[in-house]
């Protein structure tokens, strides 16, 4: 007798052998792209703002060094030519009193210079330059301004005059502002000569 074969049935349905359809397809390339839209779009805003970061390093610079110039200035009871800037203790014993800006022909540049921490109030460059009024290359496109103050600390009120608030706002060719605040007290008279 011959033995009798029955026919193999295929393990895997033809159904399951198809791949993807087009409805899958479409689906897969629009949150691929989707996806990739994100990324590029942090990618391009981090690139166009690359240079940021540069100009807020530069403005930080061009504030600290202008603080600490006027913040290293002399903070005494009366103006620097005054016959007793190096005795008074208080504004009664001067003959020429010190007040928020520049004396009269007062410059940071020329002679005679800045000798006071109030005379740096309301003082402002356009392109920035050193001590001696020399443009610092690159710097052109920069602006700085000083605030000087009467102002409060701790047990230290404002109108005991011994507190004065410094502000340098240095402005970087792109409009971006930073404002840099420091403080000088007169904790001693004349401490500062």
């Amino acid at each position: 007798m011959r033995p009798s074969f029955t026919h193999c049935q295929n393990p895997a349905p033809l159904d399951r052998l198809r791949g993807l359809s087009l409805i899958e397809l479409v689906i897969f390339i629009a949150v691929v792209s989707a996806a990739l839209a994100g990324v590029l779009a942090v990618f391009i805003q981090s690139t166009g703002t690359s240079a940021d970061p540069m100009l807020r390093r530069q403005s930080l610079a061009i504030a600290e060094a202008l603080l600490e110039e006027a913040s290293l200035m002399p903070f005494t009871f009366c103006d620097g030519d005054d016959p007793n800037v190096a005795t008074a203790t208080s504004t009664a014993d001067c003959k020429l009193t010190e007040s928020i800006g520049p004396e009269a022909g007062e410059s940071r540049y020329t002679t005679p210079q800045f000798d006071h921490v109030n005379d740096y109030g309301g003082y402002a460059m356009k392109g920035i330059v050193d001590i001696t009024n020399t443009a610092v290359a690159g710097l052109s496109g920069y602006q700085a301004s000083v605030a000087v103050t009467a102002a409060a600390l701790n047990t230290m009120t404002s109108a005991s005059g011994d507190v004065l608030r410094i502000s340098v706002t240095v402005t970087d060719p792109r409009g971006g502002t930073l404002t840099l605040d420091g403080y000088r007290t007169r904790y001693a008279p004349n401490a500062s000569l």
